[in-house]
């Protein structure tokens, strides 16, 4: 279309010139018809409408001069109707009118038409050039389609992956989908409620609190392994989920790893708490985005706890440096990825991958994590974040309770006596269920498949088998001896009771007596003699330094910290002196060397201790009477506030 407007400019200058000369002819005296001006006037007026037949064709020109009733005019002998002809046309009006000015010079309609259908070519230049892209894309498409199409025809026709033995293998793997077991003896005593989790109130009350506010807290579980921490922790989630206060919707959902099987690449490769990037050289991502060059996001388990709760068990035992990336994300309540092969202004990479590079992937959620080391072991960091809640030991009652509750679910018959004898081989409900399970296993197979009885012999030959041995070796009496007390000492969430014995010989030179005490027990078990060495000397007289005295912690436990103080005085005391001591009253305390009994630690797990060994009276230091719980039982505890009130409650009186 350029090349016929140039074509027109072209002839349009090659016509003037000629007409020029012709009037320099007809000044020499040779005749002419029409004036210069008229014959180029009526020159261009033929040459637009040439060419406008050109632009539109001749064919179509014809129709619109039909339709708008000129194309009787269109070979008119008047220059002035071709004219109007020719603007009626190229403005497509035929109620157009010529102006005054454009009749006495039609020099400016030429002008203003000229500059029209100089327009209207550039429009159709453009349309062209657009249409022939639209054109080219769309025989890309076609192309790509043809060659899917030839791809998809030469799969189906490729050699089929399929054989014999392949297709044997698909059929017994099918088969074993349609083939499985009843449900595991775990799903059968899983506790289904709050109200079969035993011996917990306190604890479940707390994490209920924490966790049915509006604001729900991180929460660290503390306490020994199998008494419930999971289960009370799904439980809970389950029951405040129907709360009109709750932030957690019906399908808020809770997400179970362990601790100590989480890990992870320093090097961000591969992070399956967080999440981490593939890259698509170094690791290989999808096909479909390595093929491009994409990194593509793993999105992490706390993004899959969105929402929810993420359970940590044994979260203690994590890498500490993972410890501090989790906390990171428990501020931002987001996980942010990274990757140098992402280019966000790259058009072929998703949005779904754009969004997670520009602006992470949620990660709201609450952490419970459970642990079985003390508060000490834990990271101070997440303690900060958190809010703590302990679980308790099982007592012996307790865990009958747990075994009548399995019992029933198993419909199974137990002896009397069987609850009991399994209480005392341990504190777990898990492996006091593992021990009924297996006497329950042993009962069927032994009554051919009726009603099973479960009997003490049955729990025997379990308990011989997997080499088990009382879980409480000492334990009060209602007999009194000389030279032997009962302490009180902690390990981990579990208090025990320990057995501490002396016995004093005259030294065979005075003055030259030797104090003999286990090297296992510790150095502070050790100072403690030398406390008691000089609260004796103070309170009866003697010197020690005058007796071969030996002292012995039966069992050779180690003993963390100064609490034994004053039962070791008590002892030694008893020893020299030959005074009794009852055997149902265990102490704890540290002594001064001034006599006093000074406040120690884990009191609460000391009762339970004491509890465990059927203790009747414990002495407890007066400064740790805030720390004593609310429910003791049949156990009376006295507090003592020096080694005179001590040695009053345990001496016999008769």
């Amino acid at each position: 279309m350029e090349e016929m407007l140039g074509t027109y400019y072209q002839n349009k200058e090659k016509f003037i010139a000629q007409q020029v000369k012709r009037t320099s002819l007809a000044k020499r005296g040779l005749p002419q018809r029409k004036t210069v001006e008229q014959q180029i006037v009526e020159y261009q007026i033929d040459a637009l409408l040439h060419l406008m037949s050109d632009l539109l064709g001749s064919d179509k020109m014809i129709l619109k001069a039909t339709k708008m009733g000129t194309v009787k005019l269109l070979r008119s002998k008047r220059v002035e109707e071709r004219a109007w002809v020719l603007k009626s046309l190229v403005y497509e009006n035929p109620t157009i009118v010529l102006t005054e000015a454009e009749k006495a010079n039609l020099s400016l309609l030429i002008e203003d038409v000229e500059e029209k259908i100089t327009e209207l070519i550039a429009k159709k230049s453009l349309e062209k050039e657009l249409e022939l892209q639209v054109m080219e894309k769309m025989q890309e498409r076609h192309e790509e389609y043809i060659n899917e199409v030839r791809l998809q025809i030469i799969k189906e026709k490729a050699p089929n992956p399929e054989n014999a033995q392949t297709l044997k293998r698909l059929a017994i793997l099918e088969k074993k989908n349609f083939t499985g077991l009843t449900r595991s003896v775990w799903e059968v005593l899983r506790p289904q409620s709050l109200t079969e989790i035993v011996g917990q109130d306190r604890a479940i009350k707390s994490l209920l609190t924490k966790m049915a506010s509006p604001y729900p807290q991180h929460i660290l579980l503390y306490g020994p392994p199998g008494v419930g921490k999971t289960s009370a922790a799904r439980l809970v989630l389950d029951l405040i989920k129907n709360l009109a206060q709750s932030p957690f919707q019906p399908a808020a959902p809770f997400v179970e790893v362990d601790g100590t099987t989480l890990r992870w690449d320093p090097r961000e490769i591969t992070n399956p708490l967080l999440g981490s990037v593939h890259d698509p050289i170094y690791q290989g991502a999808r096909k479909d985005l390595a093929d491009t060059g994409i990194p593509e996001p793993k999105l992490g388990l706390v993004t899959d706890a969105h929402g929810g709760v993420l359970f940590i068990d044994e979260i203690g035992e994590m890498d500490p440096i993972l410890q501090n990336k989790l906390l990171k994300v428990l501020e931002d309540k987001r996980v942010y990825f990274d990757s140098a092969y992402y280019d966000e202004h790259d058009p072929n990479v998703p949005q779904y991958i754009k969004k997670i590079f520009a602006e992470g992937a949620p990660a709201d959620f609450v952490l419970i994590g459970a642990t079985t080391r003390e508060a000490s072991k834990i990271s101070p960091a997440i303690r900060s974040r958190c809010a703590e809640v302990f679980f308790e030991p099982l007592t012996p009652q307790e865990i009958e309770k747990i075994i009548g509750q399995a019992a029933a679910k198993l419909q199974v018959k137990l002896e009397k006596e069987v609850p009991a004898l399994i209480s005392e081989y341990t504190i777990e409900a898990r492996k006091a269920n593992n021990l009924l399970t297996d006497a329950y296993g042993l009962a069927l197979y032994r009554q051919n498949n009726k009603t099973p009885v479960i009997t003490v012999a049955d729990i025997y030959e379990v308990i011989q088998v997997s080499r088990l041995s009382p879980y409480v070796t000492v334990k009060g009496s209602s007999q009194v001896e000389v030279g032997r007390v009962l302490g009180l000492g902690v390990s981990g969430f579990l208090g025990s009771v320990l057995e501490i014995e002396a016995v004093a010989f005259p030294a065979r030179k005075k003055g030259e007596g030797q104090i003999r005490f286990n090297d296992t027990a510790g150095s502070m078990a050790k100072d403690s003699v030398f406390n008691a060495s000089s609260v004796l000397r103070k309170l009866t007289g003697e010197d020690l330094l005058n007796y071969d005295l030996h002292v012995n912690v039966v069992g050779g436990g180690k003993i963390d910290g100064p609490s034994a103080g004053l039962a070791i005085c008590l002892v030694i005391y008893s020893a020299i002196m030959g005074v009794p001591l009852r055997q149902d009253v265990a102490v704890t305390g540290e002594l001064s060397i001034q006599g006093r009994v000074k406040a120690v630690g884990g009191v609460f797990e000391k009762i339970y201790g004491a509890h465990q060994a059927g203790i009747t009276k414990i002495l407890i230091p007066q400064e740790n009477k805030a720390d004593i719980p609310n429910e003791l039982g049949k156990l009376e505890v006295v507090f003592v506030k020096t080694i005179e009130e001590a040695l009053a409650q345990i001496i016999c009186k008769e």
